[in-house]
């Protein structure tokens, strides 16, 4: 029977992101002897790791050699072997012979430090689970020889360690911080706790919490290397990453320019990569690596970080790189993963070379779904696809998710893609959907960016062209158009569009133009045109409209202005045209027009006679039943005076039902406040004390129903 904090089966190698394994049971066994000599001269100055030291991927061998005395009981008694120590050398993250620096943390656990944040909304990392160290599923409190086989602070989540190979749950479970209890250090993380959004929460009351938060606050000011680092590892466990970060930013300022604080540097900067994980700042933590690997190139740990990193940021040679370095093999699912990931990496650039742009929309998701989750290049490749496909508001918003499009000093990042620096192919495609929005100016500062990081690139050069030649013309097309030169403007926008022919704003511009030369139907084209290429355009739909009106095209003119009463409810000018062009085509239909106004306030009604002839009206009536003892109503009328100013088209009609109750008896009116929505003289609606927003849907909608 497994004691509380050894492993219940066989071990399992680390997830491409891990950058540590857990330790096999002969290797838990040679810890312990260790672990009650904290002044062992074989260890580095203990800084508090925030997870116990786990078997690195080149563990596995070291250990099979040790003794098999160590593998069982764990009452061994005497001298470590050479070959156990160099094991514990090796599982501890560094190279055989030498120690784990200290306080460094071995693995990410926690809501974010394995898996970041998703840059994209609506993505997660598969397979991605927390592997660090999984003691077995007994009681906490069993009574073992091998007391203290863990630090005080270490992470170590329970559950069953999987066959060799296994991939992780998909599914993760919560964390949160145990009791410390029985061999767990206090304040051991340990699984199945309290769900929570990812949060990490203490076992004990507040004060405990307070008690870290009051830790931390001295550790600022402290002068104490161990003090900081320690209280910098408990504010990493429970999710506080952005006070960790600030606690090992003191630390390394602490241990630079003094070469005894080598191995705390490497420590405190690695624990630092790991702090940024969590904070989902991968980037930052890419360049922590590479300055852990400055200053220990055969730091396997930070290897194995960079490989995740690099996975997850879509550059699968960079990933590669790092998980074979020193001639290793990566594990079978890690060597899936990316492939999986490169897979379709090549998959989006053949489609997207083809011009195919649903595929690469679909390849682009498939590959963010397979690890490369945190990609900007897949970001920028999926607003690239939307714009060609004419979704330019999803294009944008796409690009916004990413947030911040910052260029990267280190030269590891600046990976080729498409034939384009990394960073050059997202400032193109932001010029491109800038340019399509409208804006000119971001779009030749975005343009001009990429073409400084790659000024040899052909497609980067054509693209700075393009925009720089079609801003030009728009500037030049709108200064004639406010000079009244509609001719030549006309000419220039034609000029800009022989640069960005699928520009629907120079479309528009020159659709204006046509209009105020009378040329309706070339109006009416290019605002086809416009809108074609980005739907949701109010400026095109508004011109054709005005187009179709001048060409007493009424049905079409009728049906635009009704879409954009939708879009602008509260445009008072679009509510008049709207209006107009209804009276048009009644009018010629032949159908009577004479009683239709438009405009005015809430009419009162006193009669049934006068209410009758109201509501028979045509297009919509609004019939609001009050009575003004009521307080409903008295907060209602404002709200109803209000809407009777923002749809026009309707005729707004008051009855009080105190001073007209034949009307309500009529009407069936019981209840005030009471809303009937008649449409040529037939009930459409009927609302009892309905809220504001139910009640200018319904307005909205029929006012435009025709």
């Amino acid at each position: 029977m497994s004691r509380p904090g050894e492993p219940t089966g066989r071990t399992q190698r680390p997830h491409l992101d891990a950058g540590v394994e857990p330790p096999t049971d002969r290797f838990h066994s040679a810890l312990a002897l260790d672990s009650n000599k904290p002044d062992s001269k074989d260890l580095a100055l203990d800084l508090g790791s925030p997870v116990s030291p786990l078997r690195s991927r080149a563990a596995s061998a070291a250990v099979t050699n040790t003794s098999s005395s160590s593998s069982s009981s764990g009452s061994f008694s005497g001298k470590l072997p050479a070959s156990a120590a160099a094991a514990r050398n090796v599982a501890s993250g560094g190279p055989p012979g030498r120690p784990n620096h200290p306080g460094e943390i071995s693995g990410e656990s926690g809501p974010t430090a394995l898996e970041g944040r998703s840059l994209w909304p609506g993505h997660r990392r598969t397979g991605s689970a927390p592997l660090v160290y999984s003691g077995g599923g007994g009681s906490s409190s069993a009574s073992s020889p091998m007391t203290n086989v863990l630090p005080a602070g270490n992470i170590c989540p329970s559950g069953i360690i999987g066959k060799t190979g296994m991939i992780a749950q998909k599914t993760p479970r919560s964390d949160v911080l145990g009791s410390g209890t029985g061999n767990y250090g206090h304040g051991s993380v340990m699984r199945g706790g309290t769900p929570g959004a990812g949060a990490w929460k203490t076992s004990g009351d507040v004060g405990m919490g307070n008690l870290v938060d009051s830790v931390a606050r001295r550790a600022m000011t402290s002068s104490d290397l161990q003090e900081v680092t320690r209280a910098a590892n408990e504010q990493y466990k429970r999710g506080q990453f952005a006070e960790a970060l600030r606690l090992y930013d003191r630390g390394i300022a602490m241990c630079d320019h003094n070469a005894a604080y080598r191995s705390s540097l490497v420590s405190c900067r690695s624990n630092r990569a790991a702090a940024l994980m969590g904070l989902g700042r991968l980037r930052e933590a890419v360049k922590e690596c590479e300055e852990v690997l400055r200053l220990d190139p055969m730091n396997e740990r930070a290897h194995l970080r960079l490989a995740s990193l690099y996975l997850r940021l879509g550059q699968v040679e960079n990933a590669k790189r790092h998980i074979y370095f020193g001639g290793q093999q990566p594990e079978h699912f890690e060597l899936q993963k990316l492939q999986a990931v490169e897979r379709h990496l090549g998959k989006c650039a053949n489609v997207r070379k083809i011009g195919d742009w649903k595929s690469a929309l679909r390849e682009a998701d498939a590959a963010m779904t397979a690890g490369a989750d945190s990609s900007l290049l897949l970001i920028a490749l999926r607003a690239e696809a939307l714009l060609h496909l004419h979704q330019l508001d999803e294009a944008d918003s796409t690009l916004s998710s990413a947030r911040k499009f910052e260029t990267s000093s280190s030269s590891s990042l600046q990976t080729k893609f498409f034939g384009m620096l990394s960073d050059s192919y997202i400032y193109i495609v932001r010029a491109k959907v800038d340019m399509a929005l409208g804006r000119f100016e971001n779009a030749v500062a975005m343009a001009e960016k990429a073409w400084q990081m790659d000024p040899t690139n052909t497609e980067v050069t054509m693209v700075l062209n393009g925009v720089r030649s079609a801003s030009r013309a728009r500037a030049q097309g709108n200064e004639l158009f406010k000079s009244g030169c509609f001719a030549e403007a006309c000419m220039a926008y034609g000029e800009g569009l022989k640069s960005d022919p699928s520009n629907p704003v120079l479309h528009c511009n020159r659709a204006a133009c046509r209009s105020k030369l009378g040329q309706w139907e070339k109006s009416i084209a290019d605002c086809n045109e416009a809108l074609r290429i980005h739907p949701s355009y109010t400026k095109a739909l508004l011109r054709r409209a005005a187009s179709y009106a001048k060409l007493e095209r009424w049905a079409e003119a009728v049906r635009d202005y009704e879409a954009l009463r939708k879009e602008l409810p509260g445009d008072s000018e679009v509510a008049e045209a709207l209006f107009h062009a209804q009276v048009a085509l009644k009018t010629s239909r032949g159908e009577e027009v004479s009683n239709m106004k438009f405009g005015g306030e809430v009419e009162e009604i006193a009669s049934l006679e006068q209410f009758q002839a109201a509501i028979s009206l045509p297009g919509a009536s609004v019939v609001y039943f009050m009575a003004p003892s009521n307080q409903q109503c008295t907060q209602m009328s404002p709200f109803v005076d209000a809407l009777c100013t923002q749809n026009p088209s309707a005729n707004f009609l008051k009855v009080n039902v105190n001073e007209s109750p034949v009307i309500a008896r009529v009407e069936n009116v019981r209840i005030v406040p009471t809303f009937k929505i008649y449409k040529d003289g037939m009930k459409m609606k009927e609302m009892i004390c309905p809220s504001e927003k139910v009640l200018e849907v319904s307005v909205r909608h029929y006012s435009i129903l025709h």
